[in-house]
């Protein structure tokens, strides 16, 4: 593990803890890593003296061990949550979020009895007809060898995930 002291375009100085130099380089990259202070996530690693250990004079006492510097900008009382998603992730949820609100406001949600409405449906024994719902992959299955047309919908993500 390594710690980098960072930096955001707006100035303001953290810390953060990565597997190694290249994990912060990808984690960066991505727009994983944002100030906890403003979001942005135009981060670069600040100036940092390595911590070496002196081993020419020996252990030293608890009590004369020099107290740790006062960091260079003073932290919150409480951290603001760091943004785990970068600006490409968050619109693809946003995509997804109205993809499912425009199905939902569109067809008709016939919940586990899917894929026995779309077979329907598809024999003509049912009026056409948008409709959502669950299926197994078993019914998925059978609806693929059926010949009836369906896409399925990917699940919304929790706001926490």
């Amino acid at each position: 593990m390594i710690r980098y002291a960072l930096i955001c375009d707006n100035g303001h100085g953290f810390e953060s803890w990565f597997a190694s130099s290249s994990g912060f380089d990808e984690q960066a990259r991505r727009g994983l890593v944002a100030c906890p202070f403003c979001d942005s996530i135009k981060i670069e690693r600040g100036v940092m003296a390595p911590a070496v250990a002196r081993t020419d004079r020996g252990p030293r006492p608890a009590e004369q061990a020099e107290p740790a510097e006062a960091p260079a900008a003073a932290a919150p009382a409480a951290p603001a949550p760091v943004a785990l998603m970068g600006e490409k992730e968050v619109a693809f949820r946003a995509m997804l979020t109205a993809l499912h609100e425009h199905v939902a406001k569109n067809a008709e949600h016939v919940g586990p009895r899917f894929a026995e409405e779309a077979l329907k449906i598809h024999h003509g024994e049912s009026e056409g007809r948008a409709i959502y719902g669950e299926a197994t992959p078993e019914d998925a299955k059978m609806l693929n060898e059926e010949g009836v047309d369906f896409l399925p919908l990917p699940k919304l993500p929790g706001a926490r995930n």
